[in-house]
Protein backbone atom coordinates (compact mmCIF):
# COMPACT_ATOMS: atom_id res chain seq x y z
CA UNK A 1 0.00 0.00 0.00
CA UNK A 2 2.85 2.23 0.61
CA UNK A 3 4.33 1.47 -2.59
CA UNK A 4 1.26 2.39 -4.22
CA UNK A 5 1.27 5.77 -2.55
CA UNK A 6 3.94 6.33 -3.40
CA UNK A 7 4.05 6.07 -7.16
CA UNK A 8 0.78 7.63 -7.05
CA UNK A 9 2.19 10.46 -5.54
CA UNK A 10 5.43 10.76 -8.15
CA UNK A 11 3.18 10.44 -11.16
CA UNK A 12 0.86 13.28 -9.66
CA UNK A 13 3.72 15.39 -9.39
CA UNK A 14 5.77 14.39 -12.49
CA UNK A 15 2.25 15.44 -14.46
CA UNK A 16 1.71 18.63 -12.63
CA UNK A 17 5.33 19.07 -13.22
CA UNK A 18 5.14 19.49 -16.79
CA UNK A 19 2.35 21.47 -16.74
CA UNK A 20 4.41 24.69 -14.04
CA UNK A 21 6.84 24.02 -12.08
CA UNK A 22 6.01 23.05 -8.24
CA UNK A 23 7.50 23.98 -5.58
CA UNK A 24 8.14 21.24 -2.91
CA UNK A 25 9.12 21.07 0.88
CA UNK A 26 9.30 18.09 3.34
CA UNK A 27 9.28 18.57 6.90
CA UNK A 28 9.96 15.92 9.92
CA UNK A 29 6.77 16.18 12.21
CA UNK A 30 8.84 13.96 15.32
CA UNK A 31 11.12 16.32 14.95
CA UNK A 32 9.57 19.45 15.49
CA UNK A 33 7.78 18.13 17.76
CA UNK A 34 10.69 16.94 20.00
CA UNK A 35 12.08 19.96 19.31
CA UNK A 36 8.77 21.91 21.18
CA UNK A 37 9.59 22.07 25.18
CA UNK A 38 5.93 22.47 25.70
CA UNK A 39 5.20 19.47 23.71
CA UNK A 40 7.92 17.43 25.84
CA UNK A 41 6.60 18.50 28.98
CA UNK A 42 3.40 17.85 27.53
CA UNK A 43 4.03 14.20 26.64
CA UNK A 44 5.68 13.46 29.72
CA UNK A 45 2.78 14.29 31.94
CA UNK A 46 0.39 11.89 29.29
CA UNK A 47 3.34 8.88 29.68
CA UNK A 48 3.54 9.13 33.87
CA UNK A 49 -0.19 9.02 33.52
CA UNK A 50 -0.61 6.19 31.15
CA UNK A 51 1.94 4.26 33.27
CA UNK A 52 -0.29 5.10 36.54
CA UNK A 53 -3.31 3.18 34.39
CA UNK A 54 -1.11 0.54 33.93
CA UNK A 55 0.49 -0.26 37.35
CA UNK A 56 -3.45 -0.39 38.15
CA UNK A 57 -5.11 -2.20 35.85
CA UNK A 58 -1.66 -4.79 36.06
CA UNK A 59 -2.30 -4.63 39.75
CA UNK A 60 -6.06 -5.82 39.29
CA UNK A 61 -4.74 -8.27 36.30
CA UNK A 62 -2.42 -10.08 39.04
CA UNK A 63 -5.32 -10.08 41.54
CA UNK A 64 -7.45 -12.28 39.07
CA UNK A 65 -4.47 -14.10 37.97
CA UNK A 66 -4.20 -15.44 41.81
CA UNK A 67 -7.43 -16.04 42.42
CA UNK A 68 -7.86 -18.62 38.80
CA UNK A 69 -4.47 -20.01 40.74
CA UNK A 70 -6.23 -20.41 44.24
CA UNK A 71 -9.27 -21.60 42.72
CA UNK A 72 -7.29 -24.23 40.45
CA UNK A 73 -5.08 -25.82 43.43
CA UNK A 74 -8.16 -25.61 45.95
CA UNK A 75 -10.88 -26.87 43.38
CA UNK A 76 -10.61 -30.75 44.49
CA UNK A 77 -11.18 -29.37 48.24
CA UNK A 78 -14.79 -27.26 47.56
CA UNK A 79 -18.26 -27.86 47.05
CA UNK A 80 -19.71 -26.99 43.53
CA UNK A 81 -21.54 -23.90 44.92
CA UNK A 82 -18.48 -22.70 46.20
CA UNK A 83 -16.54 -23.59 43.16
CA UNK A 84 -19.80 -21.44 41.52
CA UNK A 85 -19.55 -18.57 43.58
CA UNK A 86 -15.92 -17.85 43.11
CA UNK A 87 -16.00 -18.32 39.15
CA UNK A 88 -18.66 -15.68 39.40
CA UNK A 89 -16.31 -13.67 41.45
CA UNK A 90 -13.65 -13.73 38.88
CA UNK A 91 -15.74 -12.61 36.19
CA UNK A 92 -17.23 -10.16 37.91
CA UNK A 93 -13.23 -8.63 38.34
CA UNK A 94 -13.05 -9.61 35.00
CA UNK A 95 -15.77 -7.66 33.53
CA UNK A 96 -14.76 -5.01 35.62
CA UNK A 97 -10.89 -5.25 34.71
CA UNK A 98 -12.23 -4.41 31.22
CA UNK A 99 -14.15 -1.83 31.30
CA UNK A 100 -11.64 -0.11 33.52
CA UNK A 101 -9.43 -0.76 30.58
CA UNK A 102 -11.68 0.76 27.95
CA UNK A 103 -12.51 3.62 30.33
CA UNK A 104 -8.44 4.83 30.06
CA UNK A 105 -7.38 3.10 26.52
CA UNK A 106 -10.56 2.81 24.89
CA UNK A 107 -11.47 5.13 21.46
CA UNK A 108 -12.76 7.85 23.44
CA UNK A 109 -11.25 7.02 26.54
CA UNK A 110 -9.22 9.19 29.39
CA UNK A 111 -6.16 8.47 27.24
CA UNK A 112 -7.99 10.16 24.27
CA UNK A 113 -9.33 13.39 25.84
CA UNK A 114 -5.83 13.82 27.66
CA UNK A 115 -4.19 13.98 24.55
CA UNK A 116 -6.91 16.21 23.36
CA UNK A 117 -6.06 18.27 25.90
CA UNK A 118 -2.25 18.67 26.16
CA UNK A 119 -0.86 17.27 22.97
CA UNK A 120 -3.35 18.67 20.24
CA UNK A 121 -3.26 22.31 20.64
CA UNK A 122 0.57 21.95 20.21
CA UNK A 123 0.16 19.93 17.29
CA UNK A 124 -2.63 22.65 16.18
CA UNK A 125 0.28 25.18 16.63
CA UNK A 126 2.36 23.55 14.26
CA UNK A 127 -0.02 23.16 11.86
CA UNK A 128 -0.92 26.35 11.86
CA UNK A 129 2.70 27.58 11.65
CA UNK A 130 3.16 25.25 8.30
CA UNK A 131 0.48 26.73 6.26
CA UNK A 132 1.29 30.52 7.36
CA UNK A 133 4.92 29.36 5.69
CA UNK A 134 3.29 27.43 2.77
CA UNK A 135 1.40 30.35 1.85
CA UNK A 136 4.48 33.04 3.03
CA UNK A 137 6.80 31.02 0.37
CA UNK A 138 4.04 29.63 -1.84
CA UNK A 139 4.79 25.63 -1.61
CA UNK A 140 2.84 23.53 -3.48
CA UNK A 141 3.33 20.40 -1.55
CA UNK A 142 4.60 19.52 1.46
CA UNK A 143 5.52 16.39 3.19
CA UNK A 144 5.95 14.78 6.18
CA UNK A 145 8.79 12.63 6.18
CA UNK A 146 7.55 10.62 9.55
CA UNK A 147 4.67 9.69 8.10
CA UNK A 148 3.74 6.18 6.13
CA UNK A 149 4.53 7.99 3.23
CA UNK A 150 7.78 6.34 1.49
CA UNK A 151 10.19 9.13 0.49
CA UNK A 152 13.07 7.33 -0.63
CA UNK A 153 15.50 10.24 -0.61
CA UNK A 154 15.16 13.74 -0.28
CA UNK A 155 17.53 16.95 -0.54
CA UNK A 156 18.25 18.79 2.67
CA UNK A 157 18.03 22.09 1.05
CA UNK A 158 14.31 21.19 0.82
CA UNK A 159 13.52 20.47 4.41
CA UNK A 160 11.99 23.39 6.47
CA UNK A 161 11.41 21.61 9.77
CA UNK A 162 13.71 24.38 11.75
CA UNK A 163 11.83 27.28 10.00
CA UNK A 164 8.59 25.55 11.24
CA UNK A 165 10.39 25.32 14.51
CA UNK A 166 11.76 28.77 14.62
CA UNK A 167 8.27 30.60 13.22
CA UNK A 168 6.45 28.50 16.75
CA UNK A 169 9.62 29.82 19.04
CA UNK A 170 8.86 33.37 17.85
CA UNK A 171 5.06 32.97 18.26
CA UNK A 172 6.19 31.56 21.76
CA UNK A 173 7.92 34.14 22.91
CA UNK A 174 5.32 36.54 21.11
CA UNK A 175 2.73 35.16 23.36
CA UNK A 176 5.25 35.39 26.79
CA UNK A 177 5.90 38.96 26.20
CA UNK A 178 1.97 39.94 25.57
CA UNK A 179 1.65 37.92 28.63
CA UNK A 180 4.48 39.52 30.27
CA UNK A 181 2.49 43.49 29.11
CA UNK A 182 -0.51 42.43 30.45
CA UNK A 183 0.77 41.58 34.16
CA UNK A 184 2.75 44.85 33.66
CA UNK A 185 -0.46 46.69 32.95
CA UNK A 186 -2.21 44.83 35.52
CA UNK A 187 -0.14 45.89 38.32
CA UNK A 188 0.20 49.29 36.84
CA UNK A 189 -4.02 49.24 37.19
CA UNK A 190 -3.81 47.94 40.52
CA UNK A 191 -1.31 50.56 41.86
CA UNK A 192 -3.16 53.42 40.65
CA UNK A 193 -6.26 52.15 42.25
CA UNK A 194 -4.64 51.87 45.70
CA UNK A 195 -3.05 55.54 45.12
CA UNK A 196 -6.78 56.41 44.41
CA UNK A 197 -8.46 54.94 47.16
CA UNK A 198 -5.48 56.57 50.09
CA UNK A 199 -5.97 59.42 48.04
CA UNK A 200 -10.18 58.71 48.58
CA UNK A 201 -9.35 57.88 52.69
CA UNK A 202 -7.19 61.19 53.08
CA UNK A 203 -9.99 63.57 51.77
CA UNK A 204 -12.14 61.65 53.96
CA UNK A 205 -10.22 62.18 57.11
CA UNK A 206 -9.11 66.03 56.26
CA UNK A 207 -13.10 66.61 55.72
CA UNK A 208 -13.47 64.61 59.26
CA UNK A 209 -10.97 66.92 61.12
CA UNK A 210 -12.39 70.23 59.53
CA UNK A 211 -15.82 69.11 60.99
CA UNK A 212 -14.80 68.90 64.31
Amino acid sequence: MKKIIYILTLLTVGFLSAQKPQKIAYIDMEYILESIPAYKKAQKKLDNKVAAWRKEIDKEASIIAGMKSALHNEKILLTEDLISEQKESIEFKEIELNKKKATYFGEEGSLFILRQQLVKPIQNDVYNAIQRIVKRKKYDFVIDRSSDLVLLHANPKYDISKTVIAYITKSIKEQEMEEVKEKKAKAKEALKKRINDQQKRRVQKEKRIIRR
